[in-house]
């Protein structure tokens, strides 16, 4: 049975099969967790990523994880959300994390931590956010029992209390 987990932590340092690159389309690194991962992973990941090309909005793709302790990087592109309409903007969300879960299906992941997609600079309202991860992991666990562990890796507080009110509802 699939656990999920809520920590307050830099995802650079987790030690799990995969962890989660909030990353811009480019894939070439930015700043927030895009930023802290490049930098954490070392120019072998900006390489993997040159050659991956382009990642559109609402999909995810998947590298190596180079110098972090995971075992690979599942980069996925959330939305702007001031460039879309509320319901693209909840779609497209939801798709970012679809599709990094169903990567997992694919790859010896057993566990996987996310970050709190869109809500830095892409301006994703937080429980907003929070509630689509929430709903579409347990969509996912619903029908696959694959991962033994799904975490939220919050960087900031403000995140880590939405996650953990909504967590004790559930």
């Amino acid at each position: 049975m699939t656990s999920i987990r809520l920590i307050l932590d830099d995802i650079t340092t987790l030690k799990v099969d995969a962890i989660v690159n909030a990353a811009n389309s480019s894939l070439l690194g930015g700043g927030g967790v895009d930023g802290a991962i490049h930098s954490a992973a070392g120019p072998d990941l900006l390489e993997a990523c040159k050659e991956l090309k382009y990642c559109a909005t609402g999909d995810a793709k998947i590298t190596e994880a180079f110098s972090l302790p995971s075992h690979f990087v599942i980069h996925t592109v959330g939305p702007i959300y001031r460039n879309h309409s509320p319901q693209e903007a909840e779609f497209l969300l939801a798709q970012s994390y679809t599709k990094a879960l169903k990567l997992c299906l694919e790859y010896p992941i057993k566990n996987v931590a996310f970050p709190n997609i869109s809500t830095g600079v892409y301006g994703f309202p937080k429980k907003n956010a929070a509630l689509i991860a929430l709903k579409e992991v347990q969509k996912f666990i619903a029908q696959y029992q694959i991962l033994d562990e799904i975490i939220f890796c919050c960087f900031d507080v403000d995140n880590f209390s939405i996650y953990a009110d909504l967590l004790e509802c559930n």
